[in-house]
């Protein structure tokens, strides 16, 4: 059967589909590689971000789709944003190698931290939600200049049991702020599973206290996850003030490398979760389209892994960085 794809969202075409599964590819097998690595004793952690690559693709489109200019504030475990903005595999395996040239933080700082603006990209700290209020506050500059700048706020379902999450939304919305909290809800929060943390089932619901708009959607449906993205980018351009995202995405490894999570979820569950995968439902989408054939995945999956392994070769022969310079940017230099 034949899979109609004429009536897509506004801004998304066939072709952006077909991108945005060459990305996922490259993605996964980058992710793959990373983990790899820090079993090798290689990369010292990793947040996996297997299961959430189309909701972090998805909304990269929206925002490149429905606005006149972004910035991303991520979190941990956005590998596809970063990829989607820029950051090229080498680069990121310097982050996670922590090696010179690392473009980020310099490789001070945990794997996929600091700032790369040229790529519209910030992430401060891996302290939970602690950016939240940074990127409203981004979003508070932007409007004050009278720029287009729509932020794009990224989370976890555990984010939004801290504090400093309830107070920027609140924030935002009293000062109808150009901003889009996107909430990628993998249902656990390291090891606490979302009914422990909260007593809601949507945490979408909890945008009308603050006053906007809020909605949940399956996270591993690109088209589903652009189509509310793109709601939400289109309504912070227009002024309208900021939209709380829940993007219903999977977890199929641990929290991080860290984390043991044989301890608090059964194998069954993870292989419940697996059958969503997004990467296998945009390839089965594809094909019953008529746009992906076994032989272009093959293609595809073969260039991902080349492009991987040179990537991988650059970041172990990079030097460490040098002691030299360790004090900048710490200390005020006094001249």
């Amino acid at each position: 059967m034949t899979q109609n794809l004429e009536n897509l969202p506004k801004g998304l075409n066939p072709e952006d589909l077909v991108d945005i599964y060459a990305k996922m590819v490259l993605i996964r097998t980058l992710d793959e590689r990373i983990w790899a690595m820090n079993r090798q004793g290689k990369a010292a952690i990793v947040a996996s971000s297997q299961g959430h690559e189309a909701a972090q693709l998805a909304s990269v489109w929206a925002l490149r789709h429905h606005s006149e200019d972004y910035f991303c504030f991520t979190y941990y475990r956005d590998l596809a944003v970063t990829v989607a903005q820029g950051l090229t595999p080498t680069e990121t395996l310097l982050g996670f190698l922590a090696k010179e040239g690392e473009p980020m933080s310099g490789a001070r700082q945990f794997p996929q931290h600091g700032a790369i603006l040229d790529k519209k990209v910030i992430n401060i700290s891996n302290v939970v939600s602690t950016h939240i209020p940074h990127a409203v506050g981004w979003a508070l500059a932007a409007k004050m200049r009278g720029d287009k700048t729509v932020v794009a706020a990224y989370m976890g379902d555990g984010a939004t049991s801290q504090g400093e999450v309830h107070e920027a939304m609140n924030f935002a919305s009293v000062l109808k702020l150009p901003v889009v909290f996107i909430v990628e809800n993998n249902k656990y929060a390291i090891s606490v599973p979302q009914h422990k943390q909260m007593n809601v089932k949507q945490i979408s619901s909890r945008a009308a206290g603050y006053g906007m708009t809020g909605v949940t959607v399956d996270g591993t449906d690109v088209i589903a996850s652009y189509e509310a993205c793109a709601e939400a980018v289109e309504r912070a351009a227009r002024g309208k003030g900021p939209s709380l995202v829940e993007l219903e995405v999977e977890r199929y490894l641990p929290h991080t490398s860290d984390d043991d999570d044989s301890v608090y979820r059964a194998k069954a569950e993870i292989d419940e979760a697996r059958k969503r995968d997004p990467l296998v439902k945009l390839k089965d989408l594809l094909a019953s389209a008529g746009l992906m054939t076994d032989e272009r995945d093959v293609e595809l999956r073969e260039s991902a892994r080349r492009e991987i392994d040179a990537a991988t070769d650059a970041a172990e022969a990079a030097p460490f960085p040098s002691d030299r310079d360790v004090l900048e940017h710490v200390f005020e230099e006094v001249r």
